[in-house]
């Protein structure tokens, strides 16, 4: 204790005798509290002032406005901000100075909200870099915290990448740049991806400087499309067309690469501004042409897929890279093209010949008729003159109907060789396409590849018997089947017609046959070269009249005779005269 007091030192200035005397004790409270006060900030409620954060947990911030007691906000408040530290300056509202416990009671966001909308209009004006925390999703993108205003960002200015998942950024804090303000309706438009791209700006103007043709980079695949892949150079996006991902045939690009794939690639070309740059995935690995087997050659056979299929061929792969066309006239011995669906479909497994091979152009033709043998090569021995087989009519022409015996064979039958004793018009009176019908080989065209065929042939010439039968002068009933300018056909008996001229359909009346009706006809010409019956139904009755008429004119021809008797001259009786009377009136009866 001795130690203690030795080292108390009363103090130079102090007044012992005013203590003493209490005279100190006359300055009143109210001088005390107004000398305390005169210390303090004067506070306004309803104002915004600026205060210093002096404490932060989880739960609320305290911050000193050198006012009597420490402001206490929500650190929900804070949450744009989540770098506050003790020692910050920030602004706050006062809302109460003194709440029932005595409490001063500030406001962060409301201080923010008074001056916000100055502060982003400033900041679009600006092209200032903000801070904002992503509230929560809301359709076609998020809601975001600027100075204490709800702004809008749009789901594609959130990253220069499509965005996926929009939750993994809820409760985020981010930079953001204004683009766009609603003075009207107060609405905030802001863009995370406008920070990036001007990061990427800067990166693909160095890229793009450095970029020359053949060069290789390495890229991530960004997007894959039906026509190609997106690749990412770092800043700047280059595209690998469907045909360049793949020496072998592409259908579908995901089956190449995926997405977010480390690649290397090689740039092919690219404008003179450089926005647009082709690459290639393909031309990093060996043409597979080069490694086609030295030793093929033309005749040799070989196998391999229908990867493309078209009208005119097919594309048959033989080896990855590798393609040769089957034309589809080399599918079939047949002279009739069709399609190439009608051989093969994508996918088949095929043998093939080789026809033609340019190791330079890479250009391979293939052939899958050869495999099968010519019937042209024996045709004499399989279908010889004279021979009989059934072919199906494949089309018509004016002068005849083509047939097919086989695949590769084909034959013409002459409308002349189609029937003895029917004049056809047109084939498709007598057959239609599709049909089958008996021919007989008539001669062969082994060059042209063509067969002279007859349908008739397999009968015997009918008009042999005909020659017996319609005998000029002979009569036959006839039905008069179809009735033309010049004439009318006239069809008889066995199958026959025959042709009667207009002044030989005149009926004894006096009137026209007509179609359908059916008469007597005579035949007055036959001619069996050219298989013509020439008829007419006038000459049936025509002929007996003129037979009658001169039947009837043969007596008036005789001069009167004589009677004689023993030689001797008679003399003419009143008997004999009554006699020639009445010939007489019956000759003229007749006339």
């Amino acid at each position: 204790m001795s130690e203690l007091t030795n080292n108390v030192k009363p103090l130079d200035d102090f007044n012992w005798e005013e203590f003493e005397n209490g005279t100190s004790a006359n300055v009143s409270k109210e001088e005390l509290d107004k000398a305390y006060d005169e210390t303090l900030n004067k506070v306004s409620e309803h104002q915004v002032t600026e205060g210093t954060v002096i404490s932060v947990d989880k739960k609320e911030v305290i911050v000193n406005i050198g006012y009597k007691s420490d402001g206490i906000i929500p650190a929900s408040e804070f949450r744009y901000n989540p770098d506050l530290k003790v020692g910050d300056k920030v602004e706050v509202y006062v809302e109460n100075q003194e709440d029932r416990k005595g409490q001063l009671i500030l406001s962060h966001k409301k201080a923010r909200l008074s001056k916000s909308w100055e502060r982003v209009n400033a900041a679009l004006e600006n092209e200032e870099v903000i801070q904002g925390f992503i509230k929560c999703r809301t359709k076609g993108g998020m809601i975001v915290d600027v100075f204490g205003i709800e702004a809008f960002l749009p789901g594609s200015q959130i990253d220069v990448h499509p965005i996926r998942d929009y939750d993994q950024f809820v409760n985020k804090t981010m930079e953001f740049k204004i683009v766009k303000i609603n003075q009207e309706f107060r609405n905030v438009v802001v863009s995370h991806k406008a920070l990036i791209e001007e990061e990427l700006e800067a990166q693909k103007r160095e890229i793009i400087s450095k970029l020359e043709k053949g060069q290789i980079l390495e890229g991530t695949v960004k997007n894959i499309t039906s026509y190609g892949v997106f690749v990412d150079l770092g800043g700047v996006d280059g595209l690998i067309h469907i045909t360049d991902l793949s020496w072998g045939r592409v259908d579908d690009p995901h089956k190449v690469v995926e997405l977010d794939q480390k690649i290397n690639v090689v740039i092919l070309d690219f404008d003179d501004e450089k926005k647009r740059i082709a690459l290639g995935l393909k031309q990093l690995t060996p043409h597979p042409w080069d490694a086609l087997d030295a030793n093929l050659k033309v005749g040799d056979k070989v196998s391999g897929k229908v990867v493309v299929i078209a009208d005119y061929g097919a594309f048959v792969e033989v080896q990855p890279g590798v393609e040769g066309l089957i034309h589809v006239s080399e599918m079939s011995w047949s002279q009739h093209l069709r399609s190439a669906q009608d051989f093969l479909s994508v996918g088949d497994e095929v043998e093939a010949v080789i026809l033609t091979l340019d190791r330079e152009e890479r250009k391979m033709s293939l052939g899958i008729k050869q495999l099968k043998e010519d019937p042209w090569e024996a045709i004499e021995v399989k279908y010889p003159v004279g021979s009989k087989h059934e072919a199906k009519v494949r089309n018509f022409t004016n002068f005849g109907v083509f047939v097919e015996l086989e695949e590769g064979v084909d034959g013409l039958i002459h409308i002349s060789d189609l029937s003895w004793t029917k004049k056809v018009k047109h084939p498709s009176e007598f057959t239609q396409v599709g049909a089958e019908i008996d021919v007989v080989v008539l001669d062969i065209d082994k060059d042209n590849r063509r067969l002279s065929l007859g349908h008739k042939q397999l009968e015997d010439n009918p008009w042999n018997q005909f020659e017996a039968t319609y005998t000029v002068g002979s009569v036959h009933d006839g039905k008069i089947i179809e009735l033309l300018e010049k004439g009318a056909v006239v069809s008889l008996e066995k199958g026959v017609e025959g042709f009667a001229t207009p002044k030989h359909l005149v009926k004894e009346d006096g009137t026209q046959a007509a179609l359908g009706e059916e008469l007597p006809f005579k035949v007055i010409e036959f001619n069996k070269d050219s298989k013509r019956i020439i008829l007419s139904h006038s000459r049936t009755f025509e002929d007996a009249q003129r037979e009658e008429k001169r039947a009837a004119k043969k007596p008036r021809a005789k001069k009167e005779e004589t009677v004689k008797i023993d030689n001797q001259p008679a003399s003419t009786t009143l008997g004999d005269i009554d006699v020639l009377a009445q010939l007489k009136a019956q000759m003229e009866k007749g006339e």
